[in-house]
């Protein structure tokens, strides 16, 4: 007998709740071991179009996906000893900046000093307080630092493994998901990834280049402000970018301090008013052109999703929050009882005036026909 419709909505609802909490706890507790592999999926679909044009030339395989990796590593590497030159260029001024910074500081206490009408020496007894407090934090912060740079380089050095895995085999992994879906459901199941697919490889791809042309705007501007290492300060802009919402007002803070120690506070108001432009410029001209025009998910979702993804995995779960959330969406959209969750992710926003008169004339029919 079956007594699914009998079942109480409280007792529906304490099990969905009860499920999505034990979800995101799986998801927190197993990320180590789920975070490179959904970053070495997400990278495989990206690389999966030259492994099959090198297979299609007559390579073998393995041959295929051994040389597509080591191209993408030397990308990588590449761009990892330019910012480490950059770096370490950086790190000669470091004396002068010292010398600077003391100066910006007491010119900072005489400011707090008049503004709260407060003695010097005080600020600065609170300042030093407050030093002594981080230092005796300083191991905790330290053992929890090594534990994420020993993450980090496991997580590099898993990466190309999975990602090699993935790609060998992916027939195998295809012939999976089929086998467990009914025959019926091939075609809808054979869109799904075929959406997902395009969706994962045009947004990556964009978003790449929507990094490079941001890096440039970024450097020419503050080259031309006249901001010292304008190009190191412009790609690291551009790649906390990457990061949706959040990025953005963590990059602007680095070429501004900058320019407080070593020009003048107009010149840190120019550095807002050219990160401000060139915002202004991606949010309405390049995501939208370049990024945007296959991840159909509305504002509010995507500042919750990047905030929750931050709070689940940090920095590289505000970076995944937006394609997993798409991915969430083109699987929702395709499926009837979810259709609802796509339609509430997606940006497609109806005409309120006419929604609320629709709304209206329903309920006065309603009331003249009672």
């Amino acid at each position: 007998m079956d007594t699914t419709n009998n079942t109480p909505a409280y007792t529906k609802a304490t099990h969905i709740l009860l499920g999505t909490i034990a979800f995101f706890f799986i998801l927190w507790v197993g990320q180590d071991i789920i975070l490179p592999l959904v970053f070495a999926t997400i990278l495989a679909i990206v690389l999966n179009p030259l492994v099959n044009l090198l297979s299609s030339k007559g390579l073998n395989r393995i041959l295929s996906i051994i040389i597509v990796l080591l191209l993408a590593l030397a990308l990588l590497t590449g761009l990892l000893w330019f910012l480490s030159a950059q770096v370490a260029h950086f790190s000669d001024s470091f004396p002068a900046l010292k010398q600077k910074s003391k100066g910006l500081y007491e010119e900072a206490l005489r400011w707090a000093a008049d503004l709260t009408n407060m003695k010097v020496s005080a600020i600065r007894a609170w300042v030093v307080n407050a030093q002594s407090q981080v230092t005796k934090n300083g191991s905790v912060l330290l053992g929890s630092t090594l534990t994420t740079i020993g993450g980090v380089f496991a997580f590099v050095f898993l990466l190309p493994v999975y990602i090699f895995l993935i790609l060998f085999y992916k027939p195998l992994l295809l012939e999976f998901i089929a086998r467990s879906f009914p025959r019926e459901r091939h075609a809808m199941v054979g869109d799904v990834l075929v959406q997902t697919r395009s969706l994962v490889q045009s947004y990556l791809v964009g978003l790449l280049l929507e990094a490079l042309i941001v890096a440039v705007l970024n450097s020419a501007g503050l080259l031309i402000i006249g901001i010292d290492y304008a190009v190191l300060f412009g790609v690291i802009g551009a790649l906390l970018n990457m990061i949706p919402y959040i990025g953005g007002l963590v990059a602007i803070s680095l070429p501004m301090l900058m320019a407080l120690a070593t020009a003048t506070p107009t010149a840190a108001l120019l550095v807002v008013a050219v990160y401000t432009a060139v915002q202004f410029l991606d949010n309405n001209f390049i995501v939208p052109k370049v990024v945007a025009s296959r991840v159909q998910v509305n504002a509010l979702v995507s500042i919750v999703v990047v905030l929750m993804g931050g709070a689940l995995w940090g920095v590289a779960g505000m970076f995944l929050a937006i394609p997993l959330t798409a991915i969430v969406k083109v699987v929702c959209d395709r499926m009837e009882p979810l259709k609802p969750i796509g339609y509430l992710l997606g940006d497609d926003q109806p005409h309120i005036a006419s929604t609320l008169l629709s709304l209206g004339a329903a309920m006065v029919r309603k009331k003249h026909v009672t």
